[in-house]
């Protein structure tokens, strides 16, 4: 599966807020987590890198046509990260041609989250 991660940050400073959505999600939850991302774009300096990374069985929801797709899209216009888990999309039957538009991917989840948090990233687990 190709990595489809963003850019570290848009800052200089290698570092922003990386979201962790994991386990059995519902549609409100994830609009709710991704409402979060939108909360931190407004508080933050407007250079911090935000990542929302879902991982488990909460992956279907960003499939194309989702009901969470609106929610989806509001986040990517205010410059947030979705990233799709690969192993939870294998899990799921899901590839990357499923998924709605801009949402990126990472192979392994867990190790998305260890390098960010190397990489002196905030984590929050929502």
């Amino acid at each position: 599966m190709n990595q489809t991660t963003p850019e570290a940050t848009k800052a200089g400073n290698g570092k922003g807020l990386l979201i962790h959505a994991a386990g059995p999600l519902e549609q409100d939850a994830l609009a709710g987590i991704l409402r979060s991302a939108a909360n931190a774009r407004a508080a933050l300096h407007p250079e911090t890198g935000i990542e929302v990374v879902v991982q488990g069985p909460g992956v279907k929801l960003l499939a194309a046509g989702s009901p969470a797709a609106e929610a989806v899209s509001d986040a990517r216009q205010l410059d947030v990260s979705i990233l799709a888990c690969g192993n939870s999309m294998r899990s799921a039957g899901l590839e990357e041609k499923d998924l709605t538009p801009d949402v990126g991917t990472v192979p392994a989840a867990i190790a998305h989250l260890a390098q960010r948090q190397r990489d002196g990233w905030a984590y929050a687990r929502l």
